[in-house]
């Protein structure tokens, strides 16, 4: 398993484990969100394992961006709500942005590549 296989994967437990925890304090919409957005970027990313070209890898890895975005508004929402403390919401906060920043690096290179 490659590195942002690896980090999308241990990403997604947490996601979970956070999805768990938001359920016993009773809320459902937003754990239901952030489940489905957090555990999506390791998905998209196993998708692009076996993507037929380099622009359906780069497509797949844009997709699994997205959904770490979707997922950074999600923890910044649930923050601010004060379902998710300060010290868990900068550390999912920070696994979340490291994510973005190893895709967007996969796909610059990739891109130059083609070039």
């Amino acid at each position: 398993m490659d590195i942002k296989s690896q980090k999308a994967e241990e990403f997604a437990l947490r996601i979970i484990k956070l999805h768990s925890y938001l359920k016993e304090k009773g809320e459902y919409v937003m754990s239901k969100q952030i489940l489905r957005s957090g555990t999506s970027i390791g998905a998209n990313i196993a998708e692009s394992i076996y993507a037929e070209s380099t622009d359906d890898l780069i497509h797949k890895l844009h997709i699994s961006i997205k959904e770490a975005s979707e997922t950074s508004y999600w923890l910044r929402l649930l923050h601010r709500s004060e379902y998710v403390e300060e010290k868990l919401y900068e550390s999912l906060q920070n696994d979340c942005q490291e994510l973005i920043k190893i895709l967007t690096a996969i796909i610059n290179k990739l891109k130059s590549n083609r070039k």
